[in-house]
């Protein structure tokens, strides 16, 4: 791997030490309109069950928790520091049990089979080391009937081509991909 993509990877991809901690309040900043844009398209409703997938320093989670008044959001991410900054911007809906953060890895969730109404991540599967598993992991967690949003900037750097032959392999059909003014979002129901 080059010096600069193990740089761009320490401070977005798998966000880690003092890069990972740089990396992570950029994100809030160039990601919190995508998240909105995408949640928005999402339609998550007061009592929803709601993943994010890469949740970084927890803004989309954050969104979230102000929509889900009865529900739960869940988050789980692989980086250490992006759980501990997440975890500092949403303590009070942790706190009430509102919030739940965890470390781990998209490929192996930690979650029941058909628990999730609805799952979020936004520029993330293009640095999952298995796309498709991680897709079909996702699958797997989902109700029947629940919706994905895989959300996009124009700088993520991921093909809407290779994401929609991701989607299909991991047993999802019928993405509808809508441009919005930040990039563009992938909504996919589960059958």
């Amino acid at each position: 791997m080059s010096v600069t993509k193990t740089i761009l990877m320490r401070a977005f991809g798998r966000p880690k030490g003092m890069l990972g901690r740089l990396g992570g309040i950029i994100m809030g900043r160039m990601n919190q309109r995508m998240a909105a844009q995408a949640i928005e398209l999402l339609n998550v409703q007061p009592t929803n069950r709601v993943l994010e997938v890469g949740f970084g320093p927890g803004v989309a989670i954050q969104l979230l928790a102000k929509r889900v008044s009865s529900g739960q959001v869940t988050g789980i991410d692989p980086s250490a520091e992006m759980v501990a900054q997440a975890a500092t911007r949403n303590g009070k809906a942790i706190e009430s049990g509102q919030v739940d953060l965890r470390r781990g890895s998209v490929e192996r969730l930690p979650f029941a089979d058909n628990i999730f109404d609805r799952v979020l991540t936004i520029n993330s599967t293009q640095v999952w080391p298995d796309a498709i598993a991680g897709l079909r992991e996702i699958r797997r967690v989902m109700k029947p009937g629940g919706r994905i949003a895989l959300g996009f900037t124009r700088y993520s750097g991921q093909p809407k081509s290779r994401l929609i032959k991701s989607v299909a392999a991991a047993g999802f059909s019928n993405a509808q991909v809508t441009e919005t003014e930040e990039g563009f979002c992938a909504i996919v129901t589960k059958p």
